[in-house]
């Protein structure tokens, strides 16, 4: 099948599969999505199947350069079950939830109750942060970036995962923090064999901004599948919810960001993507 890029896609006539729920994922993305159907998308993708009476097929594609072209533009799927608010590359769902980055330390450590990145404690302590998100910008404001060690964001999931390393590197002492997207920080925090504190930071007033509303994913020209799509979120978001907790996902109100927020580097989706 040719490959339609997003403007293209957006003046294609309707290409949903009424007959099954085809959700364009990531066979190695934990805590989000994998083969075995183990993420909390893949979870929250069968409680979508599960109202709409459509068995779930999955398109894969490792998340990266041209994630959204080869799947959803060219019709070979119909969803991304995360995307953040704010991208013009895909049309947006309602938000089904909102989470924000997290400084991770050990729970009995000399971090333990850090509420912002002001605080002085973390002056010249060596923060864990993934390349490319908003947390570097942050750290190079306060000019803590010095000190900081830093986790490549584009890697292959099969044979890689910063966020495991982080964690690892923070338990063994060898960083004093990690800086990490909610959804990765929570679940991995929890698998640790070490007590860890997961610390929203939602005290930030700098931009970038640090919590983003997550969203599903939809082709521009597809109107009636995205009000489909906000018509299950609505009835099965108690269940959505259920989902996010326990993964241990950091949950924030979706109606306390602002509208603006989006450009998010490092959650379910990334610029590079497109």
């Amino acid at each position: 099948m040719p490959c339609f890029s997003a403007a293209q896609a957006q003046q294609l006539p309707d290409l949903v599969d009424t007959r099954t729920l085809r959700v364009c994922s990531d066979p190695e993305n934990m805590p989000f999505s994998n083969r075995k159907k183990e993420g909390f998308e893949n979870r929250i993708a069968d409680i979508i199947g599960d109202e709409l009476k459509r068995p779930v097929r999955y398109y894969w594609l490792q998340q990266g350069p041209g994630f959204v072209r080869n799947t959803l533009a060219t019709g070979l799927c119909d969803v991304i079950i995360g995307y953040a608010s704010g991208s013009d590359i895909v049309q947006h769902t309602n938000p089904y939830y909102a989470s924000t980055y997290v400084l991770v330390v050990k729970a009995s450590g000399p971090l333990a109750g850090v509420k912002t990145l002001e605080d002085p404690r973390l002056k010249g302590r060596k923060l864990g942060v993934i390349a490319a998100t908003p947390t570097v910008d942050h750290l190079l404001r306060l000019g803590m970036i010095g000190d900081a060690k830093t986790y490549d964001l584009l890697v292959d999931r099969r044979y890689e995962s910063p966020t495991e390393d982080a964690i690892a590197d923070l338990a063994a002492g060898t960083i004093d923090g990690a800086l990490l997207w909610g959804p990765n920080g929570g679940y991995y925090a929890r698998k640790s064999s070490v007590a860890l504190e997961v610390i929203p930071l939602v005290h930030e007033t700098e931009r970038p901004p640090l919590a983003y509303r997550i969203t599903m994913g939809v082709r521009g020209n597809e109107t009636a599948w995205k009000h489909t799509l906000n018509d299950v979120i609505r009835k099965r978001q108690k269940d959505i919810d259920k989902v996010l907790q326990d993964f241990n996902v950091p949950l924030v109100p979706v109606e306390s960001l602002p509208s603006e927020a989006s450009g998010l580097a490092a959650g379910p989706n990334t610029d590079s993507q497109e």
